[in-house]
């Protein structure tokens, strides 16, 4: 792991739309993730996050709420040049408090990293158990319905940090 980058995570604004969709598009363009139109990212930005050092957005994730017990950890991106420094925990482990003080019980996520959020306490499930998942955003995949990530989820303790 590279050196750890020191910097806040803050709720997304308005003026970081432009910034948080070329983040997530650079890694949508190598099929690692779904691309985000600049309505999307406004139409769900009261959920999104954003790592920042100084000025500069260096990663970015949204804690999207699906029914009254399930969340989704979606549209993880860490800038390239800040891969490897933790910045994709620490994202991971505040939509998790989050998840928590709005009263989520479970979060999951689709990804091509699994032992990433495995390291983070989520486990390997089936994507038939998510079928709420498949017909919103999966249908806009062009990899649908041959998807080859993995879903995870992760049963939250109200007093885990």
């Amino acid at each position: 792991m590279g050196k750890r980058v020191e910097g806040k995570i803050r709720s997304a604004r308005i003026s970081d739309v432009p910034t948080i969709q070329e983040i997530i598009n650079f890694y949508a363009k190598k099929g690692k993730m779904i691309p985000r139109s600049l309505s999307e990212i406004c139409e769900s930005i009261r959920g999104f996050l954003v790592y920042e050092k100084g000025n500069e957005i260096l990663g970015v994730c949204n804690l999207k709420v699906f029914w009254s017990n399930l969340g989704e950890i979606c549209s993880l991106a860490v800038k390239k040049k800040a891969v490897g420094k933790g910045i994709g925990s620490k994202l991971i482990k505040k939509c998790l408090s989050d998840a928590r003080k709005i009263e989520i019980k479970k979060v999951f996520a689709l990804t091509y990293e699994p032992e990433f959020f495995k390291k983070k306490g989520f486990t390997v499930v089936d994507k038939s158990e998510l079928p709420q998942k498949i017909w919103n955003d999966c249908m806009k995949c062009i990899k649908f319905p041959h998807c080859d990530e993995v879903a995870l989820i992760k049963e939250l303790d109200e007093n885990e940090n």
